[in-house]
Order: C-alpha cells, then sequence, then structure tokens
C-alpha cells in the first residue's frame, strides 16, 4: 500500500492524500492551495496524477482547501463517487458554486482593469464546472463503514471543526489509516467535541495550531471590548471571516451579547451570501451541533443579510457605528476587499480577524502590521486598528489535538504531521514525540510513502 501527500505537506493549504492498495487508487480531500504565490500555481499545473485512474474520492469536509479542487478533477476526466457526510454535501454545494463564481467574477475584473499578463485571463474553473462536480456526491452517514471495493472500506467519525467535519478511517484487510481531517476544538461554542478514534495503524494528523495554545480568555468577552471601544469612536467593525462556520459563530457572539446588554444595540450586517446560506444550512440542521433552535432564530433577528450588489456597496457609505461581517477569511477574494479599500485608511475603524492567516495572504499582512496592503492594483493605507482574536478559531490547538491522539489505544506505525506551516509542523512533531513518544513523519509535498 502506498500513501502520497499532492497537498497539505510543508503548508497548510492544498490538502489531498492518496492512498492506493493496487487495486483501488483514493484520494482523501482534494483540496485548493492558498496563500502565497509559489503555492497559488500549484492549482494551474497539471493534476499530479491521472484523475481517471481514481476509484474514489473522500471529503473531511467543505473548506475549499479541501474540497475546492474538485471541479478541476472533473474537468480532467474525475467520474467516479465523491464520499462525505451530509452536512458536507449541503455546505460544499453553497461553497463550490460561489467558488467557481468568484474565480469567473475575477478573471473578468483583471480582463477589464488590464491588472493581468494573461490575455485573456480565464477562470480555474466556471460556475458550471463546480455543479458537474456536485453530482458526483454520495453522502455516508457517521459511524457506518462504507465498501470501496478492492478490499477498501471507509468508517467517517465527527471531527467537530464545521457541520460535517469527518475524521476519515480508510480500512484495508484488517489495517486502518485515519485521517484526522480539521480537528475542532473540545468546548467550541457551535460544533460539538472531536470523536475519538481507538485504532490507526497508520495516522495522516493535522497541524495547523501544532506550535500555539489557545488564550484561556474568553473570546466573547474580548469581542465585547473590541466592539464597545470601536463604538465608541464611532467608527465601523469589519470582520473578515470564513464563510462556513465563522460567520456563524460570531454572529451568535455579537446576538448573545447584544441581547445581555454588553453592546449596544448597533447595525450589524452580514455581507456574503455563501455566508447567509452557510447560516441558514447550521440551523436547519442544529440538531447537529450545540446552537439550539431559539439561538438560531435570534441570529436571524439581529443581523441584515446583505445579498445584492448595490446593498454591498451601500454599505462602504456607512459612517458608523456598525458591525460588519463578509468574506473571505483571509481577504483574498470576494466583498471583503471593496470594504478594506473604503475601511482600512481610517484610524476609527477597527478589522478584526478571527481565525487562521496563511503565510502570504492579504490577511496575514495586514496582520503582521503592514502600513499598507494591495488590493485591485491600489496600495492602500492601514490606518484602521488591527485586532486578533485566535479564540475564536475553530481548530484545536496543540494540546487538544495531543488529547485527542491518546484515545488510540496502540500508537500508530507513523503518525504523518500534515496540514501546517513548516515551523508548526516541527513544533507538533517535538510535542508528539515528548507527549507521547510515537514515531512521526513531516512528509515534503509530492512525497510518495510505501505503508509497511
Amino acid at each position: 500500500m502506498h500513501l502520497d501527500f499532492y497537498g497539505a505537506a510543508g503548508t497548510v493549504t492544498g490538502s489531498k492524500f492518496l492512498l492506493s492498495n493496487g487495486k483501488q487508487r483514493v484520494l482523501v480531500d482534494c483540496g485548493l492551495f492558498q496563500g502565497v504565490k509559489q503555492n497559488r500555481l500549484r492549482n494551474w499545473e497539471d493534476p499530479p496524477f491521472d484523475p481517471t485512474t481514481l476509484n474514489a474520492i473522500v471529503l473531511t469536509h467543505a473548506h475549499l482547501d479541501h474540497s475546492g479542487y474538485l471541479p478541476v478533477l472533473v474537468k480532467n476526466g474525475y467520474n467516479g463517487p465523491v464520499y462525505c457526510t451530509t452536512g458536507t454535501r449541503e455546505l460544499s454545494e453553497i461553497i463550490l458554486r460561489d467558488s467557481g463564481y468568484l474565480q469567473e467574477e475575477d478573471a473578468k475584473f483583471r480582463n477589464k482593469y488590464k491588472t493581468t499578463k494573461h490575455d485573456p485571463a480565464l477562470p480555474l474553473y466556471t460556475q458550471k464546472d463546480a455543479e458537474q462536480s456536485l453530482k458526483l456526491f454520495k453522502p455516508v452517514s457517521f459511524e457506518t463503514e462504507a465498501e470501496l471495493g478492492g478490499g477498501l472500506s471507509i468508517k467517517l467519525t465527527r471531527a467537530g471543526h464545521i457541520l460535517g467535519s469527518a475524521c476519515v478511517q480508510v480500512i484495508s484487510n484488517g489495517r486502518t489509516i485515519a485521517f484526522s481531517g480539521d480537528l475542532g476544538r473540545p468546548d467550541g461554542p457551535i460544533m460539538r467535541a472531536p470523536e475519538p478514534i481507538d485504532r490507526a495503524d497508520y495516522l495522516v494528523v493535522e497541524s495547523t495550531y501544532g506550535n500555539r495554545l489557545h488564550q484561556d480568555e474568553n473570546p466573547e468577552d474580548q469581542l465585547a471590548d473590541v466592539i464597545n471601544r470601536t463604538v465608541d469612536r464611532e467608527g465601523i467593525l469589519l470582520i473578515p471571516s470564513f464563510a462556513v462556520g465563522r460567520s456563524t459563530t460570531i454572529l451568535h457572539f455579537i446576538s448573545s451579547l447584544m441581547e445581555e446588554g454588553r453592546i449596544p444595540d448597533v447595525s450589524v450586517f452580514l455581507n456574503s451570501p455563501m455566508s447567509i446560506n452557510a447560516t441558514e444550512v447550521y440551523c436547519e440542521h442544529h440538531r447537529e451541533h450545540r446552537l439550539t433552535a431559539d439561538q438560531c432564530r435570534d441570529i436571524f433577528q439581529n443581523v441584515d443579510f446583505v445579498r445584492s450588489v448595490a446593498a454591498s456597496k451601500a454599505l462602504n457609505t456607512n459612517k458608523g457605528p456598525a458591525i460588519i461581517v463578509s468574506a473571505s477569511g483571509m481577504c483574498e477574494g470576494g466583498r471583503i476587499l471593496h470594504h478594506l479599500k473604503t475601511m482600512l485608511p481610517d484610524p476609527r475603524n477597527t478589522v478584526l480577524f478571527a481565525g487562521f492567516q496563511a503565510p502570504g495572504t492579504r490577511g496575514d499582512q495586514i496582520q503582521s502590521g503592514a502600513e499598507t496592503v494591495k488590493i485591485h492594483g491600489e496600495q492602500i493605507p492601514c490606518r484602521a486598528e488591527v485586532v486578533d482574536l485566535p479564540n475564536l478559531s475553530a481548530h484545536a490547538d496543540w494540546r487538544e489535538i495531543i488529547d485527542w491522539m491518546r484515545h488510540i489505544k496502540e500508537p500508530p506505525r507513523t503518525t504523518f504531521i500534515t496540514h501546517g506551516e513548516p515551523k508548526a509542523a516541527q513544533a507538533f512533531q517535538s510535542h508528539v514525540r515528548e507527549e507521547l513518544g510515537w514515531q512521526s513523519e513531516i512528509p515534503a509535498y509530492k512525497e510518495k510513502v510505501k505503508l509497511a
């Protein structure tokens, strides 16, 4: 059996792991590369394997860095099943269609304003390509072993990261190769704790926060402080948020703080059609997470949903105070860019980051204290207050991942540390050695490993 690492190796994005046993070839995750240009360019290369030779694809969850490359494979001939949970299927429908649309719009913008050296600029894939890939999805239930044929089967357990997120166990002739996917937090405000697994002959584990511990401070308290001081300045609090999961968490906190009278009754806007649709899916599936039906209703009562382009543009004339939540979470595209151009130069405003910023992204530059940031070909001054709220992250920190790993009864033969920037992965490897005494490796991009 072989395991090949075609993404999330040496970086935190582009998750793709190819497992083959001589009869079946299964790809676990099919993500886009994001962040630095060197990584993003990989999306435009020919697929690193022949998509027509794949027998199945399994998704751990719907985020673009785990699902967003799927339309590319379908364009290149893949027509087999895509296994995932029902929650992942519903969120992927929103995310992939939006991704295709945004890539088309980005190509149109670059061609119109000549901000590209390509003539013409083309999208990586279109909305139609995304819709073709959605036809291949085959939802499977948690904790139910599904046969793939050729001696392989899979079992999905709850990962607690976003709605539908799963850890994937691939079972072959009595051996288990487990993929953590992205692990959530044991005490997250929305999702329930990740479910433990008790066996893994080989383990592929994420290390996004492999060198960090979450703070002890209550994120609601921190958010209240940021909102109140921004309102006191009559400024606008702009929150670049990941459309799926994070936006729902932030809106829940804001709704609760208003109900408790801890922040003023200020206008709150959710300016992302994808975030709006994802929030609706979360509320439809409230039995899958911690929010009650009443709490979901409160979100809808306290927030103005901005769907049209005209309404989005009108927000840039808002003098404040107000709160605007908009995608994308790393400021790489979408409506957030237009808000940043307007609001970053004003010191009354605040830009609040509520999640991981991959190196090389605009979010990383702003968070790191850049004096200016390039948006749509212009250098925009960064004078607004910039705040980082890492406790809102839906990723487990290194100790929480280690605690999840302790439930595995026998040490895996090898633990492969993935989905982390080099410093995070190396730090997590040290934690695995010191806390568990397990054998571990940090695979390189395109590394191929033979499993004993």
